[in-house]
């Protein structure tokens, strides 16, 4: 059974590769077994859905954070913990999202390009280093880094409990999750 709580936004920025979505869907999953009500909005699922038709020039990429935003919106007013997963390239979007919503936490996910290279099973980075593939975020388009997240998480040195324990942490400081679990729900959540 659910259990009543206040809604936040959980924001997961950082550029393609980083570790988002692998923090996000870690953290659905302990908030889901503490029967917390939670969702998750992935980038690449909201673009085939939400922001189909979309591409990727500013304008679009804006568009498609701002769609992602409203929906985060109205499930935080509904005391849903959003989960947003996107790498939302621009500060200027974020910060007016953030301001939109209001109950929000910004957790940026750092890797160093020369490690999402090595981790780039698909092989966009070193097309995109190539020239190959314009308009991609961190080599030819830029990636704002946020000025004051309030998680900072760096998965090339950290483990993902480490990193997810500090996304908890935050949750804590807002009475989402009880005080002290955050150390206990991050080991479980592996």
């Amino acid at each position: 059974m659910a259990t009543d709580h206040n809604g936040v936004t959980v924001w997961f920025t950082g550029l393609s590769g980083a570790g988002k979505s692998t923090i996000a869907e870690r953290l659905l999953a302990v908030l889901q077994d503490q029967g917390i009500k939670s969702e998750l909005l992935d980038g690449d699922i909201v673009r085939t859905n939400l922001s189909k038709g979309l591409g990727f020039s500013k304008e679009d990429r804006d568009t498609n954070i701002r769609r992602i935003g409203f929906v985060s919106d109205l499930l935080t007013r509904n005391g849903v913990v959003s989960i947003v997963s996107a790498i939302s390239p621009y500060r200027e979007v974020r910060d007016e999202v953030r301001e939109q919503i209001g109950d929000f936490i910004e957790v940026h996910v750092h890797a160093s390009l020369d490690e999402l290279v090595k981790r780039d099973v698909k092989g966009l980075y070193e097309k995109a280093l190539k020239g190959e593939i314009p308009n991609f975020t961190g080599v030819s388009d830029p990636y704002e880094e946020p000025l004051n997240p309030e998680v900072l998480v760096n998965t090339e040195e950290e483990e993902i409990e480490e990193s997810l324990g500090k996304v908890l942490a935050a949750l804590e400081e807002r009475d989402i999750i009880p005080s002290g679990a955050s150390r206990e729900l991050a080991g479980v959540a592996t």
